[in-house]
């Protein structure tokens, strides 16, 4: 009978299922079974996930044994958790006992017998022991560990380094088990033996004990055989520096001390500040790491007993207290310590300790340096008062209540809870930043002695501390983000002052003729009330906008803000004042002139002071003077001139720098001020003056304010266009030097030397000296060629060479693995060792190819003497070095080959020739017309010896030998030497006994089996060398790497002697690897992202299939084989933003320290002397390289929720896995989350920052968990993920690296170079932040790419070189600059994370480091790849982000101090490169509105046609020259100036004007006017109303369709309803409006504002691919209406509805003072109905306010007929015929009421056009005002009314955007031109864009796919 299947079977059979998921082919992860599946909760305080790890490794030798392994790991689960609780037990406890079912029923024989467990154990323990031979690893670690030296018999052992780790942890597994199984065991046979055996491990310090511990970077715990890194002699200094010695108190007996690990520092720590444990374990590595490489610098001979010298501990300290000290001093305090001289080397090492430890548990406490510096400060004192007594005492400071002692529970937790309870108040980034207290806040609460009232424990009642109650504010500490444009006055006010200043004078000349007379100086000290007055509204704005912070300010802050308004204030009336009096003296024409000469003596004397201050505060010479000063006046002044806080003082640069920006800017203000008097000030004088005195006017409106003022408003609105491009011309001069200098620095810095592959031909000879001197260490130039070369050039260059070679094949070897080039390519590119016995240096292939063959035909054709014949050789320098080579090989191999007779031949031979040519009759020697026969037959030769020998291949070689010797004989030599040879007796006599070339040697020797392939290469290669490589890429970085080679850069240290630094990437959840299902998954036209990969990429494509071997394969037969389709997969996704090519890219950081470190031949050993060979061979396996490499680099991935990813089995995280499992380096970092119920039914969590590798198996082996006080995220997502994860990097230098950025080899060979800047000379202060050169690796996919990675590169590379030099203000732009991590973990992180005003987190970390003293430079001899967004809608999305991002600075005090602090040159630097750049792009789109309004005002009130009646003066110079300056910058113009002078340096001349042609063709025009309206809404928005976010752009590859609907949804109200609004003024300028040339004068005028409507209104359109394919458009109209129609409701997404979205529009007003803004910004539009009401025919010339008010009445009315015809019927259903009737009523009588006014009246069909025109916006206006106070309007009940006119309108907006599309969409060549302009890029690569997008399945079914 069979048997029934229960539901715990079915229940074991699915869990089996979902454990063994991970196991499918093509996962490319080590099977595990269930040991991958253990949860979280069971893995804390057990090693269940090792012990199944141990049964899975050895099921195939023992399953009893694995057996039994695994019913202790179900035993301790039981134990742990026995009622499954925690998440996932409860699976995996019955997956572990069905995979035990499985064990049991495989058990072949009777019952088991579990008492005999442990014997087997013990037996299989002993018998694994033996086969591994771990005792001899034992003894032979002990002897090196006694020793001190790493021995080279490591290798003899034959254990690989990964098949050791396994070893080892299969023993650890064991030995827990046996442990475990004892306790019941007896005391006597097997029991007593597993107990001695487990005491000896413990007392024993072997290998195995160390290789038990999981550790990070060095082995602390116990020492390991696998790994080197703890035998370095600085490693081992730093270990004995912290030692516990008999000086320091002594720790309680009880206290637990560690197994094989000595006492020291950190034991002391831990038991009295009660730090946590892996905390410790991690600080201490951090620590030892930080020590041994500042050791290491000091190059000290290696000792038999490593000391650690004064020097670097000094160094350590200093760098790492640095920031307390200065807060010491700021504050006025006494340090920790009197003197440095005071304290030893302990104590030192005592206080950095720490202050690390404190850091490393201080969680979000981390983003307040100065609150960690008052924690350091009290911890100290009382570490101090424990180490002056003989017994160590907990600290009272950490102790709690219940007498357990932990620094997190007591110290932390309470910051953390302010914090939170804080950041809970901001309402998800919803709430005023004013009403809430952020990072910032906290920790400017200890930049005041105040902060000592906090005590010490701290009160818990302190105001710090406090925690916000409902409805009241805590109080803001110094400032208070205020939301208004209020900020760029106040942040930048000498900006605006200088500006209006220069405006006023200038106008005073202009208005004077440019008389310069004492009438007109006096009219000039104008400027000084206009000066007083605007220093008095900035004072009046310090007061306002310090509302908030009244309460909890530093009184002293308070007092400056007082004084500094009563004083302003009184100084503003009294000049006023006596400016007045001389205004009226000067009238009255007297020739008293008192009031003249006290104004102009106050004013003297005034501005006397100011520039004494300035130059005391702000000039680098002078301002040591003030800081010197301690004169009470002196100080008081200089406090009221300029705060002072703890940040931004001493924002100075030295002399020259000063000079150099200072003299920059003044060629700015030479070029600007004459244009803006000569082209847009003087020229509107005279048209002014006429204006104002005109007659009484006739106006066609009624008019309120200009009648009886002079036509005041006429005058504004000319010159308002004027005033607006004034105030932003000054960044379009700006950008015009700074393209020009940029491009000069570049030229001086000889980038673009080498910019095409022909130049790297012609110059590669001399690539080898420039690497040796550059990137080569001394200790490489020193060995090993010093005892062999002599100083001839010859020798010199063949040294070079040499050293050269290994690196550069290594470069070509990764663009092989990378696919960029073929194995053909790679064999040409590679070069030769050069260190073999030949004395020519042998280059690449590449460079010689086809010259031999070219050389041949020379000789061939040659009738002159052998000087001539080799003077055209020589022409070609490559030429002469193939043809030495060739005849140098030729002679070296047949000497290997032959011997006997044959080698006395080939010795006369080469004797003869070699005579001749010394002699100089070579010609007559030889017949040269031969010499290809000649070498036809030796390449058939060494055709045959590259192969491997067989008989056959040695006898066809053999006659091949015979072969050239006969053709060389008989037809090469001239007759006289052939009758020699013929009648030679020994060659005779060998060639008729058959013994002459009968046999041969077959090459062996490494050296002669490289020349015979290179030789064999040579002869046959006949391709132009011009076309190697073909990959763009790879041409592009070659190209990029050997001009780099000539730049100034500093010298390479040794590895040793090298910075170390870390590289550091946040990931949250985006791809990390393409899984097959992603690569075959097709869009909607048919087409996958494999697919289009292959089409995009068919060369790597290619070069791929031939690497792994599969070259005629397709799809379905590289899936076959699991390795090809994980090959696969990683082939995609190195062609995509993800996280596995940037991954890749970094770790080839590791690759080349280990490279460089292997060839530098640092030893463990004592004998160094014999390792002379120098080659590359095994440097990845060579344990001192690796070891070395990972002193100096580690790699972290912050992957915030890896550990949620895991537990829902995500793709994400097992591709994490791999990635950790292929890169033993790689460290990821993530947060866990632990849920525990507790009794009353709540869900308590505990958060862990856990640090993670690969283990022996590949699978995760968690090496740190630090327990977190909460969640670490109570600010932006990215600074906080950034922030848990620091406490696990190390170095001193730190590489921020973003998710989609790559890198390669060779730039990451010159990383030790840009390492040594931060001690180089960059100004007044070493550098903090290193800007580094990123190239845009997007560019290729299409046009849209194309101008985003132009507009990118030119920022990063031209832009951030002139930022940086000369104008000292560049930032961090984002990445991969690379920061002083000690400077910046010291000083808040390498970001900030308050929520939403951090939103742009990265460019704070720049503002920080300046404020504190920073100094950023920027470097282009090195560059990092990175992806761009490439859709129009992705592009949108990120540059809405970063323009919201900048609109978050203008109100951050960031921008504030440094807008305040930095000199007046540095501040307009630092302005119009950061938020200025955003005010002015904005100003740019103003001008245009101001200039339409004032043409609207002008032709509605009738005016331009009256004035120019009078007077011709509207057609003006002036505002041709705003509307031309204002056009330009709106195209982009003055984007693409650097981007031309970028490509004309670094491409060349005509490069540069064929791309920039290239580009306008393909409507880059369009492109960058619609990124001015994506910049100035956003910016302008979030100034407004807040609402700036991270927006996420998506990554992928985007060729697919953008719908109708889609594009609608993003682009209306910050494009459309704009561009309608702007269209709308032009019609009404048009049809009302005069001007004198008629409509080409009207076009000529307005065609910048016709072309920004054309762009914003169609640009994502024509830039959205198949935008116009007719059935596209079909699709998009039914899925428009179907969305613009969809009622919604509760939980519908914006994506599905148009009400959900219209709703989700309206969040970003908020406020009321949100909501009172935008009243009075819609009230602009009712001057439409205004104007043209008074323009219609059937009002003629009545100007009464009536007429308006009866315009009111009719739209009442035309609502009210619109309001009957959408009335809903579910409504009204009982009146549905009522409805209907009455419906059909208003339709005929408004057809009928319409004729007859038509008939009876003046009105006309243009009347009725024109009204419809002046309702649409009041409707508008009417709309806008019900969405600000929609609360009032819902409880009108007239929300839904709102509503309909809304969707109304919505639709309207729809169909006029659509119309043009499909009209177009009928002609199919439209789309044809359209893809050819989006993907013109392509096209130009050979590539099948028009295949992608046509979708056609059949070719795809049919391609090699």
């Amino acid at each position: 009978m069979a048997r029934v299947t229960t539901p715990s079977d079915n229940w074991e059979k699915l869990v089996r299922a979902v454990l063994q998921s991970e196991q499918r082919p093509g996962h490319g992860r080590t099977t595990s079974g269930i040991a991958g599946a253990v949860p979280d909760s069971l893995q804390r305080t057990t090693n269940i996930n090792a012990i199944l790890q141990a049964a899975d490794e050895i099921q195939s030798e023992d399953p009893n044994v694995a057996r039994i392994l695994c019913e202790q790991a179900y035993s301790m689960a039981q134990n742990l958790d026995p009622s499954s609780d925690g998440r996932g037990v409860l699976q995996f406890k019955t997956g572990l006992m069905s995979v035990i079912k499985q064990k049991l029923a495989k058990k072949e024989g009777g019952q088991i017998d579990r008492n005999r467990d442990i014997e087997r154990l013990w037996g299989f323990y002993n018998q694994y022991k033996r086969r591994h031979r771990v005792d001899d690893i034992q003894r032979e670690e002990q002897k090196w560990r006694e020793a001190g030296t790493f021995s080279a018999n490591v290798g003899d052992l034959e254990l690989r380094f990964s098949e050791m780790k396994k070893v080892f942890a299969t023993l650890r597994a064991l030995v827990e088990v046996m442990e475990a199984l004892s306790k019941d065991a007896t005391s006597d046979g097997v029991g007593r033996l597993i107990m001695e055996e487990l005491r000896r491990i413990k007392k024993s310090s072997a290998a195995i004990s160390g290789e038990l511990i999981p550790y990070n970077i060095v082995p602390l715990e116990a020492p390991s055989l696998t790994n080197a890194i703890g035998y370095f002699p600085e490693v081992r200094g730093a270990i004995s520096a912290i030692r516990y010695t008999e000086q320091f108190p002594r720790l309680p007996a009880d206290f637990e001390t560690p197994g094989q690990r000595e006492l020291d520092m950190f034991d002391l720590l831990e038991y009295v500040f009660g730090f946590q444990k892996d905390n410790i374990r991690n600080q201490r590595e951090h620590v030892v790491l930080a020590l041994a490489n500042a050791q290491s610098r000091l190059g000290i001979p290696i000792d038999a007993d490593p000391k650690l010298d004064e020097r670097a501990v000094r160094e350590v300290f200093l760098k790492s207290l640095d920031n307390y000290i200065k807060w010491c001093r700021y504050l006025r305090i006494r340090l920790v310590w009197n003197s440095l001289e005071a304290i030893n080397k302990d104590r030192k090492l005592f206080l950095v300790s720490l202050y690390f430890c404190i850091w490393g548990e201080a969680a979000n406490a981390r983003f307040l340096p100065e609150c960690i510096c008052y924690i350091f400060h009290q911890m100290a004192r009382e570490l101090d008062a424990i180490l002056d007594h003989g017994e160590a005492t907990q600290a009272a400071s950490c102790t709690g209540e219940n007498g357990s002692v932990s620094f997190l529970e007591q110290i932390i937790c309470p910051i953390y809870g302010a914090l939170a309870a804080e950041a809970e108040r901001n309402n998800n980034g919803k709430a005023a930043h004013s009403e809430w207290r952020n990072y910032d806040d906290f920790n400017e609460y200890f930049w005041s002695p105040a902060c000592f009232e906090l005590s010490w424990p701290m009160k818990r009642d302190s105001s710090f501390l406090l925690k916000p109650k409902k409805g009241k504010r805590t109080g803001k500490s110094s400032f208070v983000e205020h939301r208004t444009f209020l900020h760029l006055f106040r942040s930048f006010h000498r900006l605006w002052m200088f500006l209006i200043i220069m405006f006023q004078a200038l106008a005073i000349i202009a208005f004077q003729d440019g008389k310069l007379n004492l009438n007109t100086f006096k009219l000039l000290l104008s400027i000084g009330p206009t000066f007083a007055v605007m220093n008095f509204l900035e004072s009046c704005l310090d007061v306002v906008l310090m509302f908030g912070a009244y309460s909890t300010a530093r009184g002293m802050a308070i007092s400056r803000l007082v004084i500094r308004f009563f004083w302003c204030g009184l100084s503003s009336v009294f000049v006023l004042y006596v400016y007045v009096r001389l205004l009226q003296e000067r009238n009255k024409n007297t020739s008293d002139s008192l009031y003249f000469r006290i104004y102009v003596l106050v004013l003297g004397v005034y501005a006397g002071l100011r520039v004494l201050f300035a130059l005391l505060l702000k000039f680098p010479a002078c301002h040591r003077l003030s800081e010197m000063s301690d004169q009470s006046f002196f100080q008081f002044f200089k406090w009221i001139y300029e705060e002072r806080y703890f940040v931004g003082r001493g924002l100075v640069e030295k002399t020259t720098d000063y000079m150099s920006y200072v003299f920059f800017w003044l060629v700015i203000f030479a070029c600007k001020f004459p244009f803006a008097y000569f082209l847009q000030i003087k020229p509107l004088v005279e048209p002014t003056k006429i204006i104002i005195n005109l007659p009484r006017l006739q106006y066609s409106w009624h008019d309120f304010v200009s009648k009886n003022n002079n036509n005041m408003l006429t005058v504004a609105s000319l010159w308002a266009p004027v005033v607006a491009i004034y105030i932003m011309d000054i960044h379009i001069w700006y950008t015009l030097l700074s393209a020009i200098y940029g491009a000069v620095m570049g030229a001086r810095g000889r980038l673009g030397e080498i910019r095409s592959i022909e130049m790297v031909h012609k110059r590669f000879e001399s690539f080898p000296e420039a690497f040796v001197k550059n990137l080569v260490s001394p200790q490489i130039k020193r060995m090993p060629f010093e005892r062999e070369s002599s100083q001839s050039p010859h020798d010199n260059n063949k040294t070079y060479a040499a050293i050269f070679s290994p690196f550069w094949n290594e470069i070509i070897k990764a663009l092989r693995e990378e696919d960029y080039i073929s194995n053909r390519e790679m064999d040409l590119l590679s070069m030769p060792s050069n260190t073999g016995s030949l004395k020519l240096v042998q280059w690449p292939l590449f460079l010689l190819s086809s010259k031999i063959l070219l050389a041949i035909d020379l000789a061939s054709d040659c009738k002159d003497t052998q000087a001539d014949l080799w003077n055209r050789i020589c022409k070609d320098e490559y030429m002469a070095y193939a043809v030495q080579e060739c005849y140098s090989s030729i002679e070296k191999i047949l000497h290997s080959l032959v011997d006997g007779e044959g080698r006395l031949w080939v010795e006369r031979i080469f004797r003869e020739i070699n005579s001749s040519i010394s002699e100089g009759s070579l010609v007559i020697t030889l017949h040269l017309k031969k010499l290809q026969v000649v070498l036809s037959r030796f390449t058939a030769l060494t055709g045959l010896l590259i192969r491997d020998p067989t008989p056959e291949l040695a006898k066809g070689a053999a006659k091949a030998v015979y072969d050239f010797y006969d053709v060389v004989t008989h037809e090469l030599l001239s007759s006289d030497l052939r009758e020699q040879l013929d009648t030679w007796q020994i060659l005779l006599r060998a060639r008729n006994e058959g013994r002459l070339f009968s046999r041969i040697e077959w090459p062996k020797d490494p050296d002669i089996k490289e020349q015979v392939k290179r030789l064999h290469l040579l002869l046959t290669v006949k391709d132009n060398a011009v076309n190697i490589p073909k990959n763009l890429e790879a041409r592009r970085r070659l190209q990029f790497f050997t001009n780099s080679l000539f730049m100034d850069m500093p010298s390479a240290k040794p590895v040793c002697e090298m910075m170390p630094f870390c590289v550091f990437t946040p990931y949250y959840s985006e791809t990390v690897l393409y899984s097959n299902s992603e690569l075959r998954l097709e869009n909607e036209d048919g087409i996958s992202t494999l697919f289009y990969l292959q089409k995009i990429f068919p060369d790597e494509w290619e070069n791929f299939r031939e690497r792994i071997g599969e070259g005629d394969s397709g799809y379905a037969e590289i899936q076959e084989n699991s390795t090809s389709a994980l090959e696969l997969r990683f082939w995609a996704s190195y062609r995509g933003q993800t996280l596995a090519r940037t991954v890749r890219g970094m770790m080839y950081y590791r690759k080349a320290l280990m490279l460089q470190s292997h060839l530098e031949r640092r030893s463990l050993e004592e004998d160094v002397s014999s390792r002379t060979s120098f080659t590359t061979q095994g440097f990845e396996l060579s344990r001192e390289a690796r070891a070395q490499a990972d002193i100096k680099f580690t790699y972290v991935v912050s992957c915030q929720i890896y550990g949620q990813q895991k537990q829902r089995k995500a793709p994400e995280a097992a591709d994490i896995a791999l990635l950790l499992q292929r890169n033993e380096a790689l460290r990821v970092a993530f947060i866990h989350v632990e849920e525990s119920g507790a009794a009353d039914g709540n869900v308590t969590k505990e958060f862990y920052s856990k640090l993670v590798k690969a283990d022996a198996n590949g699978k995760d082996q968690e090496i740190f968990s630090i327990r977190l006080p909460g969640d670490p995220k109570l600010g932006e997502g990215k600074p906080e993920n950034q922030n848990h994860a620091i406490v696990f990097t190390r170095g001193e230098a730190v590489q921020t690296i973003d998710m989609n950025q790559d890198n390669y080899l060779e730039e990451a060979m010159k990383m030790r170079n840009l390492l040594e800047e931060f001690r180089a000379n960059h100004g007044l202060r070493p550098p903090t932040i290193l800007g580094v050169r990123e190239h845009v690796f997007t560019g290729s996919v299409s046009s849209l790419a194309w101008f985003m990675s132009n507009q990118e590169t030119s920022f990063v590379t031209l832009g951030q070189r002139v930022l940086a030099c000369p104008l000292k203000v560049r930032m961090h732009y984002g990445h991969p600059d690379v920061f002083d991590r000690i400077f910046h973990i010291t000083r808040g992180g390498i970001s900030k994370s308050s929520r939403v005003i951090n939103i742009s987190e990265d460019i704070y970390a720049g503002f920080n480091s300046t404020l504190r003293q920073g100094n950023i430079t920027h470097h282009e001899y090195i560059q990092v790849g990175k992806g761009r967004d490439v859709g129009l809608n992705q592009i949108a999305l990120f540059e809405g982000k970063v323009a919201g991002g900048n609109g978050e600075q203008v109100l951050s005090r960031d921008v504030y101090r440094l807008g305040q602090l930095f000199d007046f040159f540095r501040m307009l630097s630092f302005f119009f490169t950061t938020v200025g750049f955003y005010v002015c792009t904005m100003m740019t789109v103003l001008t245009v509105y101001v200039f339409l309004y004032g043409r609207a005002y002008l032709a509605f009130s009738g005016l331009d046609q009256g004035i120019s009646q009078k007077a011709d003066v509207l057609g003006n110079t002036a505002l041709d020259t705003v509307l031309n300056a204002q056009f330009l910058v709106q195209i982009g113009v003055f984007t693409a100036v650097p981007m031309v002078m970028g490509f004309i340096l670094e491409l060349g001349l005509l490069q540069a004007v064929f791309s920039f042609i290239t580009m306008q063709l393909q409507l880059c025009s369009v492109f960058f006017t619609f990124s001015l309206g994506t910049r100035t809404h956003y910016f302008g928005r979030t100034i407004l109303h807040g609402g700036a976010k991270y927006r996420a752009t998506g990554r992928g590859f985007v060729v697919h369709h953008i719908k109708f609907a889609e594009n609608y949804r993003l682009y209306s109200r910050s494009h459309f309803v704009k561009a309608l609004e702007v269209a709308l003024l032009l019609i009404v300028y048009m049809a009302y409006g005069y001007s004198e040339g008629g409509a080409v004068t009207f076009v000529l005028l307005t065609i910048s504002s016709w072309f920004l409507v054309f762009s914003w209104l169609f640009a994502p359109y024509i830039f959205n691919p198949s935008g116009f394919e007719w059935q596209k458009t079909v699709e998009d109209f039914d899925d428009w209406t179907n969305w613009l129609m969809y009622k919604g409701g509760v939980g519908v997404k914006g994506d599905n509805s148009w009400e959900s979205w219209w709703e989700e529009e309206q969040a970003h007003i908020q406020t009321l003072r949100g909501r009172i803004l935008e009243t009075i910004l819609s009230f602009r539009f009712i001057m439409f109905q205004y104007g043209i009401v008074y323009k219609l025919h059937l009002t003629g010339r009545d100007t009464s306010i009536a007429v308006y008010g009866f315009s009111w009445v009719v739209l009442a009315g035309l609502v009210m007929i619109f309001k009957i015809f959408t009335f809903s019927p579910k409504k009204s259903t009982n009146f549905q015929l009522v409805l209907r009737f009455m419906q059909g009523i208003t339709c005929i009588g408004l057809i009928v009421a319409l004729c007859l006014v038509v008939f009876f009246t003046d009105l006309s069909i243009p009347d009725l056009f024109a009204s419809f025109l002046a309702f649409i916006p009041t409707g508008w206006f009417i709309l806008s005002l019900a969405i600000a106070w929609r609360g009032i309007v819902r409880s009108l009940g007239l929300w839904d009314s709102v509503k309909e006119f809304a969707r109304m309108y919505d639709a309207g907006m729809g169909i006029l955007i659509f119309s043009p599309i499909a009209v177009l969409s009928w002609f199919p060549f439209v789309s044809t031109f359209q893809s050819r302009l989006l993907f013109n890029q392509a096209f130009s690569r050979g590539l099948e864009i028009s295949l992608i997008l046509a979708g056609n399945k059949a070719n795809v079914a049919a391609s090699s796919f």
